[in-house]
């Protein structure tokens, strides 16, 4: 079996990078402005950037390239690095005075986008056919793309080499079907390491409701009972039941990426941030990446994004939408990507972004197929009334837990 050592990504931005940015410099707004005589200029008035960090890289990355914007533009702009990101994102609203842009989640966007404390300039970006359907769809609100996604995740299927050689697996027996995984699942399974590991929760189980051809919501509609859901969580619990998957916090892990780190599961269900989490915590254990096996629906996966949010109220809208693009451009996002992780938003960024990290390329894979979860107003909470249950979905049924669930999806999507 071919082994791949995880790649450091690199913790900061070159100078040489930070150069290239400036250069690749210009948004499309002003030119828009110009040509179209109706919409407003940017003006002298400073722009402040709220972000949620991961770390020093995260923020140093964010904070260079905004500089590098407004080296160039003459606006000043700022980055601040939230403590609580919510949090003060809440405050600034409540005060009037919010950041101009910031970091806004999934579940955050709809109640932002309802109350009208957001500007809605998707459809302003020249970029905006060459962001993923699914990331585009995740930040559309009454059919109006309002902001734009700044970068994703995906989740795919982690595999410990050297336990997948113990067990006399080899590349071609690399799952691609629900009968396969189980299969590879019971080799690797040994007295003191689990076949397949995964957290317990929806956000990780999902990729099996979404192989079986399902989903929460299914075109505007609450379908958490659907069979294929029911077939997807009954195939996990299969699994439990056999001994040859179980949850992290079963094997005494906080998450997936522990108990696969510490040799508890020989595979694991992760997205890709866990490539900085085993280079920075375990090291020593060389692993694999592998695109989730289909399911009777085909493929599926989950995806997670935040977009660029920009402020209703900002003193300089033109100005953000400018920095917006510029934060968002592909020679951007691969500078991020170097940075601290995270995979571009745009499709024309994939093959760059997989030629650089080649081990790592069945995340930007699942990009085409990827499934968003729930974000109306009340779905988090909903995700979380499900998890609690699904903690005891070896012991439950599947049928029940979802049925219980659906009128509450109903309430969230239909109000």
């Amino acid at each position: 079996m071919k082994t791949a050592h995880p790649r450091r990504l690199a913790v900061a931005i070159t100078a040489a990078s930070m150069l290239a940015l400036t250069a690749c410099g210009g948004s499309g707004f002003s030119e828009s402005a110009e040509e179209g005589g109706g919409q407003a200029e940017a003006t002298d008035a400073p722009i402040s950037v709220l972000i949620g960090s991961s770390g020093d890289a995260e923020t140093q990355a964010v904070t260079s390239t905004v500089d590098a914007w407004a080296s160039e533009s003459g606006i000043d702009a700022s980055v601040i690095a939230a403590s609580d990101l919510t949090q003060q994102l809440s405050q600034g609203f409540a005060s009037g005075e919010p950041a101009d842009v910031f970091y806004l989640s999934t579940d955050a966007f709809a109640g932002y986008a309802a109350n009208g404390s957001l500007e809605p300039y998707g459809e302003d970006l020249e970029n905006k056919d060459d962001y993923y359907p699914a990331l585009r769809e995740a930040f559309t609100y009454e059919d109006q793309l309002y902001c734009a996604p700044k970068d994703f995740s995906t989740l795919g299927l982690i595999i410990n080499t050297a336990k997948w050689e113990e067990a006399g697996l080899t590349e071609d027996d690399i799952p691609t079907t629900w009968e396969e995984l189980a299969a590879v699942a019971e080799q690797l399974t040994t007295e003191d390491t689990v076949g397949l590991g995964f957290s317990p929760e929806f956000q990780r189980l999902g990729v099996f409701t979404a192989q079986a051809g399902g989903g929460l919501v299914t075109d505007g509609e609450a379908t958490a009972a659907s069979p294929e859901n029911v077939e997807g969580l009954n195939f996990v619990k299969q699994m439990m039941t056999d001994g040859v998957a179980d949850y992290s916090s079963n094997l005494g892990a906080g998450w997936g990426g522990e108990a696969f780190g510490k040799g508890l599961a020989a595979m694991v269900i992760e997205g890709n941030w866990i490539a900085g989490a085993m280079t920075a915590d375990f090291p020593d254990v060389e692993y694999q990446v592998a695109e989730l096996p289909e399911g009777p629906g085909g493929k599926g996966t989950l995806q997670f994004t935040n977009c660029w949010g920009i402020a209703a109220d900002s003193d300089n809208i033109e100005g953000a939408k400018a920095l917006v693009e510029y934060l968002t451009s592909a020679e951007s996002q691969l500078a991020f990507a170097e940075a601290f992780g995270p995979m571009p938003s745009l499709q024309s960024a994939a093959g760059d972004w997989a030629a650089q990290y080649p081990e790592l390329e069945a995340f930007i894979a699942g990009g085409e197929y990827a499934q968003n979860l729930p974000a109306q107003q009340g779905a988090a909470d909903v995700l979380g009334e499900l998890n609690s249950q699904l903690e005891s979905l070896e012991s439950s049924d599947p049928q029940q837990i979802l049925e219980s669930v659906q009128p509450l999806l109903e309430s969230v999507v239909t109000q």
